[in-house]
């Protein structure tokens, strides 16, 4: 028998049925061995040995151990786990893990395919290799040097900036690109300038024209900069007559895009479908291990020569003879540090095979669109200028048009952009020199210019590989990190810097400048290139990394916070203190300047949730104020505030800022009354600190019970409540206007769901019956986080998995791995305190009235 290992389930199956019954081939469930949770996992004390062991979770532990089996009884092992980096890494882990367990056949091989098709895969096994150690010397280059950095610079983060959770190697950096974005924003400064359209028709066809000389000058963006030389400039252009002197017709040449790389898949997927990195490589592995498209971790962008052919013949077949150009098309990688040369992602078959229905389809049209594309012929377009001057010579107004001739490629995909131009398109009427359009209106259109935008998940993909930083095939998880330790936060589809990873910047480039420098980060993947050339030694391209690395953070350890703090107070004093209109201190205290007080400086200071704003004068001023949140002229920050008193009981009211937003407080003490600012309240001011102070509201009585209805905040929000049942209202304000006739309406409602409580939450996705238990499976919301349940069994969902992409096949694994485990154990109930014993009768003594002074005890008790 031979053994061969391959990395997922899927692709084992289809891979046993092409190879027949000599053949056993098993999943590798991915990696079998990863580096301990320990931070001593790499030994640079030891020549950077590194430390392995097998995962843990009883699903991994099993199938390592059903490959040991098979393999004892194997005459020959074949590693074909993927043709990439990783893929060899793999294949290495599991040639060691054999070794070590004294189970390795005698004749091992490894071998590579790029697409998982019968034809592929045969031609694969007739030519095996020995397994490529300059490339795993570079993947461990890489996991070192991964490890070395986030396990040596977190600790420094814990203890020196507080708030702080991790960094990494490409992590930090790819933060840097997005808060270097959001630092460009913020020093934008918009210049007003506006613009100068008529509106023409010339034979019936309406078309707007621009002015672009004026007063004899050609005008620049920038030229009209007011609404006063705008407002002129009108009036000129609508009292001159204007005649067609030019007219201008070019060609223009579009070509088409080559196929995908996992870069560009990763992008356009984002513009055309909204997939999120994470979720693109999800779909594309999918479409992989069914056979439908090539592999999915390429750099490469050139197709193989036999799927040219094919392509080029499915191109004439389905387009007359001008879509398919005399040769085929070639093309070159222009990404900084391509990785080893493999094909692009393409369809397998260019015959209209069609993947299963969803996302996955989805994706596949468009590697299948982009693909066929690529091997088409140039789209033909026309361009037309039309010049229109007045009497004088004087004003200039320009028409252009764009006209496509011969769509070419265009017919079956066109490229997609983040930032689209304002280039006009569109078909102009024919025009010669000396015509005179009608003049129809003149319009002045005020414009300000844009600060740059924010990046989406496609520009920042497109700018890690400008910058050859990372890898493509890791900037879904590595993305994925810094939303999950919530550095950043997804709005509109573009990233905004949170305040954790604006300060984690700061400190980085401070104290650690040259570990998130652009240049130094692509340095290092470089390096790593040249070792997987095999023309350098891992471990000495970590010995020098280390000898400089491990000093600085010695050196940063060794400080004190209060140190770092005001390292970076002066770090950041333009962000956190900007010049003031009023001439004033940017650091004054605005509290302290309010109640008389002097010395009132404000700065960075650190507390036990991060870094925050505040005086000087602390603790006679209590001001302060978040760390991401500049001051500005007449800013009351977020310190305590006394808003006035409360008209019933004559208490102070402040308003406050804690560690989950602002609030009020009425009091001192153990007397004290709290309660959260609402997000939905505009203008809050001391009538609503008041009224949210007195909640919850009595509505009324419940006519069938008789118990009150009160209306307040509650753990879920705004709701009416009575009898332990909750009514949700639609916001803050309804708290205090809701009526009886609605509460008890809404409480009913409440009554009427199962047990009383929340609504029964809607399935996200149904599946097929679950083959073991036979329960219909679904993906809920629940709790404590999304799951999977087949009516008997629930399986939780893990985070990196948003509910809306589980698939039938991962609710199936979940559910199995769930199942595996037993059902869960009941918690022990405490058990009931032993009643002692009664105590035993004996002859009467004559101290024995003693005993009367008991009841005594328990009188004095009631009392």
């Amino acid at each position: 028998m031979q053994l061969v290992i391959v990395e997922s389930p899927a692709k084992a199956k289809t891979i046993e049925n092409y190879l027949g019954k000599d053949f056993k081939v098993l999943a590798s469930y991915g990696h079998v061995r990863d580096f301990p949770k320990k931070d001593d996992a790499v030994k640079p004390d030891e020549d950077f040995a590194m430390k392995w062991e097998v995962y843990q979770d009883k699903r991994n532990k099993d199938q390592v151990k059903a490959i040991v089996d098979a393999s004892k009884k194997s005459t020959r092992l074949v590693l074909a786990t993927d043709p990439d980096r990783e893929g060899e890494a793999i294949s290495w882990h599991v040639l060691e893990l054999l070794k070590k367990r004294k189970a390795l056949p005698d004749d091992v091989d490894r071998v590579t395919f790029n697409a998982i098709t019968k034809a592929a895969v045969t031609e694969a096994m007739a030519k095996p290799r020995g397994i490529d150690m300059d490339l795993v010397d570079a993947y461990l280059g890489r996991r070192a040097l991964d490890r070395l950095f986030g396990f040596t610079l977190s600790p420094v983060l814990w203890r020196k900036l507080p708030g702080a959770k991790s960094a990494g190697r490409v992590q930090s950096v790819a933060l840097r690109i997005i808060v270097d974005r959001e630092r460009e924003i913020e020093a934008f400064k918009a210049d007003e300038y506006w613009s100068i359209l008529a509106k023409m028709e010339h034979d019936g066809t309406a078309f707007d024209a621009r002015l672009v000389k004026y007063d004899g000058k050609k005008l620049e963006k920038l030229s009209i900069g007011h609404e006063g030389a705008a407002l002129e400039a009108k009036g000129k252009i609508e009292n001159a007559p204007f005649k067609v002197e030019d007219v201008e017709t070019k060609p223009q040449k579009r070509h088409p895009s080559p196929p995908f790389t996992t870069s560009t898949l990763q992008q356009e997927a984002s513009r055309k479908l909204g997939y999120n990195a994470s979720h693109t490589m999800r779909c594309a592995q999918k479409l992989y291990e069914a056979g439908l498209i090539t592999y999915m971790r390429t750099d490469g962008v050139q197709m193989d020569g036999s799927a040219i052919s094919s392509c080029r013949k499915a191109i004439s077949d389905r387009f007359d003879g001008h879509y398919l150009p005399e040769k085929p098309r070639h093309y070159s990688s222009k990404a900084k540090n391509a990785q080893e040369a493999h094909e692009a992602i393409r369809p397998t078959s260019f015959l209209k095979a069609k993947a299963s229905m969803g996302d996955e389809a989805k994706l596949y049209d468009l590697i299948f669109k982009r693909a066929m594309a690529s091997q088409m012929q140039s789209a033909s377009l026309e361009r037309t200028t039309v010049t229109m001057r007045d009497p004088a010579g004087l004003h200039e107004l320009r028409a252009t048009g764009q006209v496509v001739k011969f769509p070419g490629f265009l017919a079956v995909y066109e490229e997609s952009f983040d930032d689209k131009s304002d280039d006009e398109s569109g078909l102009l009427p024919v025009m010669n020199k000396g015509d005179a359009p009608a003049k129809k209106a003149v319009e002045a259109n005020q414009h300000f210019t844009q600060p740059p935008p924010r990046y989406s998940e496609a520009s920042l993909v497109k700018r890690l590989e400008e910058l050859g930083i990372g890898r493509p095939s890791t900037y879904a998880s590595t993305i994925q990190v810094l939303r999950d330790r919530d550095y950043v936060r997804m709005e509109k589809n573009r990233f905004f810097a949170e305040e954790s990873g604006r300060l984690l910047t700061s400190f980085l480039e401070r104290f650690f400048a040259q570990y998130v420098a652009y240049d130094y980060t692509a340095g290092l993947e470089d390096e790593l290139d040249v070792v997987s050339d095999g023309k350098a030694e891992y471990k000495a391209l970590l010995a020098e990394f280390w000898k400089d690395f491990k000093a600085k953070t010695d050196e940063v350890m060794e400080k004190q916070p209060s140190e770092v703090t005001e390292v970076l107070d002066e770090y950041l004093s333009d962000f956190l203190f900007p010049e003031r209109e009023d001439g004033k201190e940017p650091r004054f205290c605005p509290l302290c300047d309010k109640e008389g007080r002097e010395g009132g400086r404000l700065a960075l200071r650190g507390g036990k949730f991060g870094a925050f704003v505040a005086c000087a004068n602390y603790p006679e001023c209590k001001f302060t104020r978040r760390f991401a949140q500049p001051g500005a002229d007449g800013d009351e920050g977020t310190q305590d505030q006394v808003m006035g008193n409360h008209p019933e009981t004559g208490l102070p009211i402040e308003r406050k800022s804690g560690r989950f937003g602002p609030y009020v407080q009425m009091g001192e003490g153990k007397e004290t009354k709290r309660a959260s600012i609402p997000k939905d309240l505009d203008d809050f001011d001391l009538e609503w600190a008041v009224k949210l102070l007195d909640l919850p509201r009595i509505v009324g009585e419940h006519p069938d019970t008789g118990k009150e209805i009160e209306a307040g905040l509650w753990r879920y929000g705004p709701a009416v409540r009575s009898d332990g049942k909750y009514g949700k209202l639609q916001n803050t304000a309804e708290i205090f206007e809701i009526g009886m006739n609605r509460a008890v309406a809404l409480i009913a409602e409440a009554a009427t769901r199962k047990g009383g409580g929340r609504t029964k939450a809607e399935p996200i996705h149904t599946f097929k019956e679950h083959p073991t238990s036979g329960g219909e499976m679904k993906v809920l919301p629940g709790r404590y986080g999304p799951y999977v349940t087949d009516g008997t069994n629930n399986a939780t969902i893990p985070k990196d998995i948003k509910p809306e992409d589980v698939t039938e096949e991962q609710a199936i694994q979940l559910l199995d791995e769930r199942i595996a485990k037993g059902p869960p154990k009941k918690r022990k109930k405490k058990a009931a305190p032993k009643k002692k014993a009664p105590a035993k009768k004996t002859a009467a003594k004559k101290k024995a009235p003693a005993k009367k002074k008991a009841p005594a005890k328990k009188a004095a008790a009631k009392k």
